[in-house]
């Protein structure tokens, strides 16, 4: 049988085609080498290890984790063989492998995001003091999410909540969290609270709270947001940019709402302590009260002794200058011109005489 001739395009996309079938997506773990960014779009390692080596290629958009020689990581792919003849993969997505690659890889991103200040403290925002809508980005079936559930129902019921159910781990985790985030940035009546949440894991479950565009979603959100990931020991980017950070779910309801019976003891506690001056108040305003009366009480007996010692020495003097007391007295009023040959009335206490003047002298 001939066995047919191709020309080089042809056999390259045969290849490609037989590559697709037979492997549409691969994932690869090796050593990151000669790591480098070209134009700032597009990016080339190989990825390597003891035994073989393969060029790797991807934009620069697509690279959610910071990588670097010498890195372990995992890469998910489609083999490819260029126009030109060598054999790549074409990256999906990458992330890094092992402790101590993902322990670089969150340095290396959390230096960068630093020196942007996505970090810096002035940029966090205080929470309500009591809020009655409260957005949720969890997974519930996680346990993380029932622990927070009931904490926040037991602290304090009434509160509004609003899930959105997300893959918390997985390389699907980070966009879906990235939606949701979105989704309630978005409403026209905003949420007063978003809460990230998910339960304890590994350093791999947890590793989507290390992507990138995450955590740049949590920092553009005009939300508050509260992070509660994993238990109090990690700590992930997601919970470095974060409004607040919960050490657990837990916490997290702990950090949103009250316990209600702690503020119902605290209030008639200072209610308590409050009632005995409310009523030293009452007293000392009684006593005031009673002085003020009593005092102006002998002001105006005072002022009345006063007016009635006046009235009588008014009295005395109107007696004393009432004519017919004068008259009493043996004196007596001449009316009349006082010149000779007029005739003046001269009365008396007991009558009233006329008589002619004679004589007018001067004193």
């Amino acid at each position: 049988m001939t066995q047919p001739i191709l020309s080089v395009s042809d056999f390259i996309a045969v290849v490609n085609q037989t590559l697709e079938y037979a492997y549409p997506g691969v994932e690869v773990e090796g050593e990151v080498a000669s790591f480098k960014v070209n134009q700032d779009k597009f990016v080339f390692f190989d990825i390597k290890d003891h035994d073989g080596s393969v060029g790797c290629f991807m934009t620069v958009w697509q690279m959610r984790t910071p990588i670097e020689d010498g890195m372990k990581v995992i890469v998910s792919a489609v083999p490819k063989l260029t126009k030109w003849g060598k054999f790549s993969l074409t990256v999906k997505s990458v992330r890094p492998s092992g402790e101590g690659a993902i322990k670089k890889s969150f340095e290396l991103l959390k230096a960068k995001l630093d020196a942007e200040g996505l970090f810096d403290k002035g940029r966090k925002r205080l929470l309500p003091p009591l809020p009655s809508r409260v957005a949720v980005v969890s997974s519930t079936q996680a346990a993380g999410y029932a622990d927070f559930i009931k904490i926040l129902n037991d602290r304090w019921g009434g509160v509004k909540i609003e899930v959105a159910q997300v893959q918390v781990q997985g390389e699907s985790a980070p966009d879906q969290m990235i939606r949701a985030i979105n989704y309630f940035n978005q409403q026209k009546t905003l949420p007063e609270v978003v809460v990230i949440i998910r339960g304890g894991g590994s350093a791999d479950d947890l590793l989507a709270f290390n992507d990138e565009s995450l955590v740049r979603a949590i920092a553009r959100s005009r939300i508050p947001t509260v992070v509660g990931v994993g238990h109090e020991t990690d700590l992930s980017l997601a919970d470095m940019v974060a409004d607040v950070r919960a050490a657990t779910p837990s916490n997290a309801a702990q950090i949103l709402v009250p316990d209600r019976n702690e503020v119902i003891r605290s209030m008639n506690a200072r209610i308590s302590s409050v009632l005995p001056r409310v009523i030293s108040s009452i007293d000392y305003i009684r006593q005031s009260v009673r002085q003020h009366l009593e005092n102006s009480v002998l002001i105006v007996e005072k002022e009345i002794d006063n007016n009635l010692f006046a009235v009588r020495n008014l009295s005395t003097v109107i007696r004393q200058l009432d004519p017919g007391n004068i008259l009493a007295r043996g004196y007596a009023m001449i009316r009349g011109d006082m010149k000779v040959g007029s005739v003046v009335e001269i009365e008396t206490n007991k009558a009233i005489l006329k008589a002619e003047v004679k004589n007018v002298s001067s004193k």
